[in-house]
C-alpha cells in the first residue's frame, strides 16, 4: 500500500510543477548576462552614446538658449508679455531625430521660470481652436465672451533654429561636429531681434543610430 502511495505522489507532484510553471515564468525573465535598466538624469551621458545629439546636449542647448531669450531688452523691459509662436527647426545634420524637441524644451523653460514674461500662442491646435469658437457662435456650448469678436492674438515673435553639422569618417572612427542656432524674429518687421548658439564637437570609434 505504501508504495502504490508513493508511485501515485510522484506524477501529482510533477503535475504541480507544470502548472505552477506558467505562473513563475509571469514574474519577468531574468537575463544575468544583460545590462539593467539605469535611471539617469537628462543632463547626463550614459554608456550608450554616440558621437550625435544625446539628451545632455539637448538639455544644455536649450538652457542657454531660454536664459539667453530672457536676458534681450524685447523681452526684459516688454511693457506687456510679448507673443511668440514657434516655428519648425531646421535640421541640416545627417542625424534624423525629433528636431522640435529643443522648441519643445525651450517654450517649457520660458513658461516655467519666465513668471509670466513671454507668451506662446498655441498655434499648433488652430484646427481645434476655431472649432470650438464655431461652437460657441453657433450656440452649441457656452461663452464666456462674445464669440463674434476675433480674439485669436497675432505673434509678436517667431521662435525657430537650424542644426548644421560637419562629419568625417576613417578607420580611426567618426567625427561630428554640430552647430545650434536659435533665432528671434519680429513678427511685423521681420528684423532678427535675437540669435544664439551653441557648439560641440565629438568623436568615437563607432556611430550609433539616431531616432
Amino acid at each position: 500500500m505504501k508504495t502504490l502511495l508513493t508511485k501515485l505522489t510522484i506524477p501529482v507532484c510533477s503535475a504541480a510543477v507544470l502548472a505552477l510553471a506558467p505562473g513563475c515564468a509571469s514574474s519577468g525573465v531574468k537575463n544575468p548576462s544583460g545590462v539593467p535598466v539605469t535611471h539617469m538624469n537628462a543632463d547626463e551621458q550614459g554608456f550608450v552614446a554616440g558621437t550625435g545629439m544625446e539628451s545632455q546636449d539637448l538639455v544644455m542647448v536649450t538652457d542657454k538658449m531660454a536664459r539667453s531669450i530672457l536676458s534681450i531688452p524685447q523681452i526684459a523691459n516688454a511693457a506687456t508679455p510679448p507673443t511668440i509662436v514657434l516655428e519648425p527647426v531646421d535640421n541640416q545634420t545627417r542625424f534624423a531625430i525629433n528636431k522640435e524637441i529643443f522648441l519643445t524644451r525651450i517654450r517649457a523653460q520660458l513658461n516655467s521660470k519666465a513668471r509670466g514674461k513671454v507668451m506662446f500662442l498655441a498655434r499648433s491646435q488652430m484646427e481645434a481652436l476655431e472649432k470650438e469658437r464655431n461652437r460657441k457662435r453657433e450656440g452649441q456650448v457656452t461663452a464666456s465672451s462674445d464669440p463674434n469678436v476675433q480674439e485669436f492674438k497675432g505673434a509678436d515673435y517667431l521662435l525657430t533654429g537650424t542644426l548644421q553639422g560637419l562629419s568625417t569618417r576613417t578607420k580611426a572612427g567618426t567625427s561630428d561636429y554640430i552647430l545650434y542656432d536659435f533665432h528671434l524674429i519680429d513678427a511685423r518687421t521681420s528684423v532678427m531681434v535675437w540669435e544664439d548658439s551653441a557648439e560641440m564637437k565629438k568623436q568615437g570609434l563607432e556611430d550609433a543610430a539616431y531616432r
